[in-house]
């Protein structure tokens, strides 16, 4: 007469005994990176103690490792840029990319993050987490170190500490390239027509704007600087303030593309050729730049390869190398269209 089969432990049973998720029970088993030792202690325990034998037969296939990136919003040519090379380097390396946006759908302002949602997307089983241009408390950050999280922020909204790796552009390099170029051309009168105030990126290339300017013995008029978001909106309005002056510029350096094209829509409204009239520096290298009417001088981001990079370091995170430098920079570049000329005499 046979026994009856003794009970097998399924892997929903080690998730459990282990207080994790079975996804991460999942990573254990198999080796896969992006889970804290104490977790991986757990989840060792926990199969050894109910005697956890995988099957040999047919079984549920593990799901692709994946990466989680969240925005602060994708409804820009800068978060689709990213976001390319997010997917490509993804691609390239064998996981996969899911996205979300902080963007709330009604207002149009950000929601935080929040530790809680730190939480799910370890409990899901991503390999890291990746930030584009959102801010990120210190409970954020901490969620992250304690569950393990590997965490990779692409141009910081607000201050990190070293815990933090982070990736970006040489932005203040390329606010002087940018205003460099418009001194070279002879503009003396040069706006500036900055990001969020609290942005990091957008403080950089306002920091390279002055120094070219102090650099070229020009003293910083504060009614020529302006900032808001990285908007055509704000482009139009700054613009506006600063063509009432007196004594407007001759030229401006927008702090992103999307600004740019606010800037030469006011201007075209005041009646004014650009660049006869008033030259104007883009930020980014966007679609924006290539269609708009003149085609936009501007400072080239690295878009992609950040995206690219960014994937890259945070598997190098999760299989638990050391980052040579927690800030990385890729170079920017001033790619010269027809928004540009020296000022009329």
């Amino acid at each position: 007469m046979s026994k009856p089969d003794r009970h097998r432990a399924t892997l929903t049973e080690v998730a459990e005994r282990a207080g994790v998720s079975k996804a991460t029970a999942s990573k254990v088993l198999n080796g896969r990176p992006g889970v804290a030792e104490e977790t991986r202690r757990l989840v060792r325990e926990a199969i050894a103690e109910l005697g956890y034998v995988p099957t040999t037969g047919p079984r549920e296939t593990p799901a692709p490792q994946s990466v989680h990136v969240v925005f602060d919003t994708i409804l820009n040519m800068y978060a689709v840029y990213v976001l390319d090379g997010l997917i490509s380097g993804g691609r390239e390396l064998g996981v996969e990319v899911v996205t979300s946006s902080l963007e709330s759908e009604n207002s149009g302002q950000y929601d935080p993050l929040g530790a809680d949602r730190v939480k799910e997307i370890h409990a899901q089983g991503a390999a890291g987490l990746v930030v584009v241009t959102a801010q990120l408390t210190s409970e954020e950050m901490d969620a992250c170190e304690q569950l393990g999280l590997p965490l990779v922020v692409i141009d910081p909204a607000n201050p990190l500490d070293e815990r933090v790796t982070s990736l970006g552009a040489t932005n203040w390099a390329g606010g002087v390239q940018a205003t460099r170029h418009l001194l070279d051309l002879g503009h003396t009168r040069i706006g500036f027509a900055g990001g969020p105030s609290q942005s990091l990126p957008a403080r950089e290339r306002l920091h390279g704007y002055r120094e070219a300017l102090e650099s070229a013995g020009i003293e910083l008029d504060p009614a020529l600087t302006g900032s808001g978001r990285f908007t055509a909106e704000t482009g139009a309005a700054l613009t506006a303030t600063m063509l009432d002056l007196a004594d407007p510029p001759t030229a401006v350096f927008a702090a992103s593309d999307a600004i740019a094209v606010g800037v030469i829509r006011t201007a075209r409204q005041r009646g004014l050729e650009v660049p006869g009239d008033l030259s104007v520096v883009g930020f980014d290298d966007t679609y924006n730049a290539m269609w708009v009417e003149p085609p936009l001088t501007t400072v080239k981001q690295p878009l992609r390869q950040m995206g690219r990079v960014a994937v890259r370091t945070l598997l190098d995170l999760a299989a638990g190398k050391v980052p040579d430098s927690h800030h990385v920079q890729l170079a920017t570049s001033l790619v010269v269209r027809e928004s540009t000329a020296p000022p009329r005499r």
